[in-house]
C-alpha cells in the first residue's frame, strides 16, 4: 500500500483551519451547554412539578435520540425557523450546545446531591438563604468533584464534533471528505483525521489529569 504524504501536505493549511474550527466549536458548546445545563440540572432537582417534569422530558430526549439526527433537526428546522436561512456554524454550536446540556444537567446534579446535607442545614442555620448556600457552600464543593465527569464530556464532545461535517461545517471531517472526494483515496485522508482527533483528545486528557491532581 502506497502512502502518499504530499497529499496530506497539500490540505495540511485546510485541516490546520478544520482543526481551529473544531476546537472553537467545542468550546463554544461545552460552554453554553454547561450554562445551559446548571439550568436544567436545577430545574430537575425543583420539587415543582411544572420545573422538573420539562426538565426530565428534555433531559430523555437529548440522551435517547442520536445526535446525528439532533444535528440536521437544527440545521434544517430549528435554525432556519428562527435565523431565516441555514448556518452551518450556528447549527453546530446550537446542536452541540442543547445535546451538551443534557449530560451536563446530570452532572451537575449528581455533584449537588452528592454533597452532604449537612453542610447545607448548617448554612441555613447560619442565616444563609437557598441560593447563597448554594453559591458559596454547595457549588464550590460540587465543582471539584464534577471535574473528571466535565473532562469526559469535553472529551466526547470534540469526538461528535466529528459529526458536524454533515451540514457543511469545514471541521475536519470536512476537509478530510473533500480529500478523499478529490483523490479518490481513504488511507490518507482519515488517518489522518484519526490522528488529528487522537493528539487533541489524548492532549485534552493530560491536561484533565493535571488540573485533578492541583484541585
Amino acid at each position: 500500500m502506497d502512502f502518499r504524504f504530499d497529499i496530506i501536505l497539500e490540505y495540511a493549511p485546510l485541516l490546520l483551519k478544520g482543526t481551529l474550527y473544531t476546537i472553537g466549536i467545542s468550546l463554544l458548546s461545552i460552554l453554553f451547554g454547561s450554562i445551559l445545563g446548571l439550568a436544567i440540572g436545577f430545574g430537575k432537582m425543583s420539587k415543582n412539578p411544572v420545573l422538573h417534569w420539562p426538565m426530565q422530558a428534555y433531559i430523555n430526549f437529548f440522551r435517547g435520540t442520536p445526535l446525528y439526527v439532533q444535528i440536521l433537526i437544527v440545521h434544517f428546522g430549528l435554525v432556519p425557523m428562527i435565523w431565516g436561512s441555514t448556518n452551518p456554524w450556528i447549527s453546530a454550536v446550537t446542536a452541540l450546545s442543547l445535546n451538551s446540556a443534557a449530560y451536563s444537567a446530570e452532572i451537575f446534579r449528581a455533584g449537588i446531591q452528592s454533597i452532604d446535607k449537612g453542610q447545607t442545614e448548617a448554612a441555613h442555620s447560619l442565616g444563609m438563604s437557598h441560593w447563597e448556600t448554594m453559591r458559596f457552600v454547595v457549588l464550590p464543593q460540587a465543582v471539584k468533584r464534577m471535574i473528571p465527569a466535565f473532562g469526559n464530556e469535553f472529551i466526547v464532545l470534540v469526538k461528535d464534533s466529528s459529526l458536524i461535517a454533515i451540514v457543511a461545517a469545514p471541521e475536519i471531517m470536512y476537509w478530510s471528505n473533500a480529500m478523499r472526494g478529490q483523490y479518490m483515496r481513504v488511507w490518507e485522508p482519515y488517518l489522518t483525521a484519526a490522528f488529528i482527533y487522537f493528539v487533541l483528545t489524548y492532549t485534552l486528557n493530560k491536561l484533565l489529569v493535571y488540573i485533578e491532581r492541583r484541585v
